[in-house]
C-alpha cells in the first residue's frame, strides 16, 4: 500500500530538504538511468549544505543569481535545488535559446556564476563575450555524482545564512516568442506551495515515482517532477533526454506509478506502433498546453491509463488548474477546477462574466509570482487593478466550476468581426485520421480582416491532400470557419513545455 497523508506545509526549499533528509536519509530521491546512480534525500541535503559553504567561499551572497545551462541529470537537479536551498536565486536557462536571447538573459539576470557542460560551454562563452560580461563559468556534466569545484575568493567565509521563505528563489525567463523574454521571479513559498498543491491534488505519497520527461529549465519539469516528490517523499527517474522509443521501457524498468507529460509527448506515444504501457501506472498528468480531446480519448483507450488534464504557467509556479483524481469527475476538454488558486473570467470591461461566457481567465493564489525581474511596468500590466494575474488565456467556466480554454487573447482569429478560437479548428482537423497535429492561425485579408490558415502535420502511414481536408472541415466546421489554406509541414514550432507557438508559424524566418 502507498501510505499517503495530507502534504505537510513547508515555507522554504531548505526546510523541506532538511526535513526529508532527517526522515529518510537513505531513501532514493532521484534515479539517474544514464549513470545508474541514485541520489538519496540525505545526500541531496548534504550537497545543499556543501554548496552553501562553496558559494560563500566563491564570494557570493544570498539573493544573488546563479545560472544553470545544463540538460537534465542528477548534477543539474542537485545544482538547481541546492542553490535555491542555500539562499541564491537560480536561473535555469532554456537550452533552445537563440544566441540573442542567451545574451539578453545572461546580462539581464545579473548572474554571478554560470554552470554548463562541455556541449554548452562554447555558446555560453560566446554570449558572455558578445555581451561584454566577465562571469565565472564552471563546466561539469549533467550526470556527475559529485559537486563541481568553484572558484575561491574568500576561503574562510562562513556558510550562507538561511533564506527568507518569501525571498526569491527562482528566476525563470519566458520563451520570448512575441518579444523580449521576461524574467519571472518566484519565491521559496511559491515553489513549496505548488509542490504541495500537486501532491495533494493527485494523492501522491512516498511510494510514488515519476519519470522526468520535461526539462528542468521549464517550470513544469522543475516544480512537478522535481519539487513535488520532495513534498510527498516520492522519487523521480531522470534520464538526460526524453525518448519516445524507450519511454514505456523506462516506466516499466523503474516502476513509475504516474506520468507527467505534455500533449506533444502524448501525440508521439500514440504514433509509436510498438508502445505498450505496463501495469501499475495510476494516472497520466497532461499539462502546459491544451490536450486535444481526440488524443485524450485515444491515449486512454490504447494504454488503459486515465489522463488528468491540468493547466499552469511560469507565473504560477506550474499548475493552477487540475481535473480531479477521480475518473468519474474528470471532464475531457476542460483544464479542470482551480488547484491552490482562485480563478474568474473577466470581460473586456474588467468585470466578472457569468458562467458560459468567454473572457480572459485571471488568477490569485499563494503560488502566483512576486513579479517580473527589473520590470515594474510589465509587472503592473500583468495584474488587474485589484491584484488578479492576467493569464492571457481566453476561456469560460461552466456551471459546475470547471474551466475551459478557447485560445490565447493574442492568437484569437477575428474574421469579419466574428471571434474564432483557433483550438476549435485544430480539434476539427485532428478528427481526420490522416492528421497527427494541427494549428490554425489568422492571416491578414482585405475582405474579412483576417482569414484562416491551417498548418498540418500528417501521419506518415496515411497521406492526404488539401481537398480532402477542406471537405472534412466543411462537414465539421461549416464554410465560414473552414481554413482558406492548408499548409503541410514536418513539425509545429513549440516552446520547451510543448506548447505550440502559433505566431512563429507566420514568421518568414
Amino acid at each position: 500500500m502507498n501510505a499517503r497523508a495530507e502534504p505537510q506545509a513547508f515555507e522554504s526549499l531548505a526546510t523541506l530538504m532538511a526535513t526529508r533528509a532527517v526522515q529518510w536519509p537513505d531513501k532514493p530521491y532521484l534515479l539517474a538511468p544514464d549513470s545508474g546512480h541514485a541520489l538519496t534525500f540525505g545526500s541531496l541535503a548534504a550537497d545543499a549544505d556543501a554548496l552553501s559553504q562553496h558559494y560563500a567561499a566563491a564570494g557570493l551572497e544570498n539573493g544573488q543569481t546563479v545560472s544553470v545551462y545544463l540538460p537534465n541529470g542528477e548534477q543539474t537537479a542537485r545544482l538547481l535545488l541546492g542553490s535555491m536551498a542555500c539562499g541564491l536565486v537560480i536561473n535555469p536557462i532554456n537550452l533552445l535559446c537563440q544566441p540573442a536571447q542567451l545574451r539578453y538573459i545572461l546580462s539581464h539576470s545579473d548572474t554571478r556564476l554560470i554552470f554548463t557542460w562541455p556541449g554548452g560551454e562554447a555558446a555560453i562563452r560566446e554570449a558572455l563575450r558578445a555581451a561584454g560580461l566577465d562571469v565565472p563559468v564552471v563546466v561539469t556534466t549533467p550526470d556527475a555524482a559529485s559537486l563541481p569545484a568553484l572558484p575561491k575568493v574568500r576561503p574562510d567565509a562562513s556558510a550562507l545564512p538561511p533564506a527568507d521563505p518569501h525571498a526569491p528563489a527562482l528566476l525563470m525567463y519566458t520563451s520570448g516568442t512575441t518579444g523580449t523574454p521576461k524574467g519571472v521571479l518566484l519565491t521559496h513559498h511559491n515553489l513549496a506551495t505548488n509542490g504541495a498543491n500537486v501532491s495533494r491534488e493527485h494523492d501522491l505519497g512516498p511510494a510514488d515515482r515519476v519519470l522526468a520527461t520535461l526539462p528542468l529549465y521549464h517550470i513544469n519539469g522543475l516544480v512537478v517532477t522535481a519539487i513535488a516528490p520532495l513534498v510527498h517523499g516520492g522519487s523521480v527517474v531522470m534520464p538526460m533526454r526524453f525518448s519516445a522509443s524507450s519511454f514505456w521501457k523506462d516506466i516499466t524498468r523503474h516502476g513509475c506509478t504516474w506520468l507527467n507529460v505534455v500533449p506533444t509527448i502524448i501525440a508521439y506515444l500514440l504514433n509509436d506502433p510498438d508502445g505498450k504501457a505496463p501495469e501499475g501506472v495510476r494516472f497520466c498528468r497532461s499539462a502546459s498546453a491544451a490536450l486535444p480531446p481526440e488524443h485524450h480519448r485515444a491515449f486512454e483507450e490504447r494504454f488503459g491509463i486515465g489522463v488528468i488534464e491540468t493547466m499552469g504557467m511560469t507565473e504560477t509556479a506550474a499548475p493552477a488548474f487540475s481535473n480531479p483524481l477521480d475518473p468519474q469527475h474528470r471532464r475531457i476538454g476542460s483544464i479542470g477546477r482551480p488547484s491552490g488558486t482562485r480563478a474568474r473570467v473577466l470581460g473586456r470591461d474588467g468585470k466578472p462574466l457569468r458562467d458560459g461566457q468567454i473572457g480572459e481567465i485571471v488568477l490569485q493564489g499563494e503560488n502566483v509570482m512576486a513579479g517580473y525581474y527589473k520590470a515594474p511596468d510589465v509587472t503592473r500590466d500583468a495584474f488587474t487593478h485589484d491584484g488578479w494575474l492576467r493569464t492571457g488565456d481566453l476561456g469560460y467556466r461552466d456551471a459546475d466550476g470547471y474551466f475551459y480554454i478557447t485560445g490565447r487573447a493574442k492568437e484569437l482569429i477575428i474574421k469579419g468581426g466574428e471571434n474564432i478560437a483557433p483550438r476549435e479548428i485544430d480539434e476539427a482537423l485532428l478528427r481526420h485520421p490522416s492528421v497527427l497535429e494541427a494549428a490554425a492561425v489568422g492571416v491578414p485579408d482585405p475582405a474579412y480582416g483576417q482569414e484562416i490558415v491551417a498548418f498540418v502535420v500528417m501521419r506518415d502511414a496515411t497521406p492526404c491532400d488539401d481537398a480532402a481536408l477542406r471537405a472534412h472541415c466543411l462537414r465539421e466546421l461549416g464554410r465560414y470557419k473552414t481554413p482558406k489554406e492548408f499548409r503541410f509541414i514536418a513539425e509545429l514550432p513549440r516552446g520547451p513545455s510543448g506548447k505550440v507557438q502559433r505566431l512563429k508559424l507566420l514568421d518568414p524566418a
